[in-house]
């Protein structure tokens, strides 16, 4: 089941206090960035933290899952999704402690 345009706007909202948040449909579901990086996914309806150590500190208790068949391994957050401010926070950690994006490689021209 692919992820409602509702439930995704949803959350975006609940976490715009982190930074520029932006979404973006990839393979029917969604990726969350933060400035520009990919914090978070959501799938099937389901919100899915990238896994770090320091993710893991500030949630606590854990409960993980891949976001799609074959993934690895996130963080599943389906308890604080109405607490904005745990989930802005939850964001804000993510994007300081996720590494920054590979840099794209240009684009060869094609020839005729």
């Amino acid at each position: 089941m692919a992820s409602t345009l509702d439930f995704v706007e949803f959350v975006a909202g609940q976490i715009t206090g982190a930074g520029l948040i932006t979404f973006r449909k990839m393979f029917g579901e969604y990726a969350f960035y933060c400035n520009g990086k990919v914090v978070a996914l959501i799938c099937d309806n389901q919100f899915f933290a990238k896994p770090h150590p320091q993710i893991r500190e500030f949630i606590g208790t854990v409960t993980e899952a891949p976001p799609y068949p074959g993934a690895k391994m996130h963080f599943l957050i389906s308890d604080k999704l109405e607490d904005a401010d745990w989930m802005s926070e939850l964001i804000r950690i993510s994007y300081n402690c996720l590494p920054e994006p590979a840099p794209k490689k240009p684009r060869k021209k094609k020839t005729k």
